[in-house]
């Protein structure tokens, strides 16, 4: 099973999310006249511990059986790496890169699952090549994917959010340039840059949306700063090390009746904008996402099923 990553496509993908307060899904068409269709978006409410019941649910309701299936880890679950890529045939590149960041993890080698993502040369560059690699304990997998098999639904992928959210974002680009899209959710923030339909920054905030919902309008400012000055410097690093791709702007992810674009748009140098999936997505047949807050809720489950099929 791929870890994270793009995948052979067969009947769809229907991508199935863990939430804090229950179990969503979302299944795309890709066209090749028209915007990617969002064919279903469902929720089903409930606590953690009913999660077994609501996957089985979820499976029959939907009919599971029917598509290629994904699920995301929770950020805890892995650790994402950004490592340069060892000279190696491409075939012993997984290989080499656990050996790679065996030091950089902090459970032994032997006790997690590896997968890779190669970020393209540079074109008429020098610079080493660089990799992304995720490492996730097989204590948290097995569990994961037993959850899933005593609610018979097959999972084909397990993704992870950095991967998600670089689908959405690569929907957004503008040609020839990179994109920078945040949201958060009850696990923090999550920054990614995408270029060319590659992710090329993965940052987290340890700020959560429930902490953004503070009506207290002091702390709301300061956790405002606390965004600005950690997206000053993710950019400014982005900019050193990738100073061949000019990131076009900052789309952000909507975050209740703040106004924390606003403040974005005033305090950084980049332009800001609020994410509308309705300017890359058809949700013609999704009346559960007309509205921005909704988008935002089902974000990454969305991204995860963007997987795209694999290139040669």
């Amino acid at each position: 099973m791929r870890l994270f990553g793009k995948a052979e496509k067969k009947n769809g993908w229907l991508a199935i999310g863990l939430t804090a307060d229950g179990v969503q899904a979302a299944a795309i068409e890709r066209r090749t006249d028209g915007l990617p269709k969002v064919l279903l978006a469902a929720s089903y409410p409930g606590k953690a511990d009913e999660a077994g019941a609501s996957l089985a649910r979820l499976g029959k309701d939907l009919q599971a059986n029917r598509y290629q299936c994904t699920t995301l880890l929770g950020a805890g679950g892995y650790q994402l790496l950004m490592v340069e890529a060892p000279n190696v045939p491409e075939a012993e590149m997984k290989t080499a890169l656990g050996w790679r960041v065996k030091d950089m993890i902090d459970f032994p080698l032997e006790q997690a699952t590896i997968d890779m993502a190669l970020l393209p040369p540079a074109n008429g560059s020098n610079q080493a090549r660089q990799a992304f690699a995720v490492a996730a304990r097989n204590s948290v997998l097995m569990p994961h994917q037993q959850l899933f098999a005593d609610s018979k639904i097959a999972l084909t992928a397990i993704d992870i959010g950095e991967m998600a959210q670089r689908n959405i974002s690569a929907l957004l680009e503008p040609e020839g340039r990179g994109l920078a899209l945040l949201a958060f959710d009850a696990d923090g923030g999550l920054l990614t840059v995408s270029y060319q339909s590659e992710l090329y920054l993965a940052r987290r905030i340890d700020i959560t949306l429930n902490q953004l919902l503070d009506p207290d309008h002091e702390r709301l400012h300061q956790l405002y700063d606390r965004i600005t000055l950690e997206l000053q410097r993710s950019l400014d690093h982005f900019e050193r090390q990738f100073s061949f791709v000019t990131v076009a702007k900052l789309v952000l992810s909507p975050v209740g009746e703040g106004d924390l674009c606003t403040y974005l748009t005033s305090n950084l140098y980049l332009p800001v904008e609020q994410l509308d999936l309705t300017q890359v997505l058809d949700l013609s047949a999704a009346p559960e996402l007309q509205e921005p807050a909704q988008q935002a809720g089902f974000l990454r489950t969305l991204g995860a099923a963007l997987r795209e099929r694999a290139s040669a």
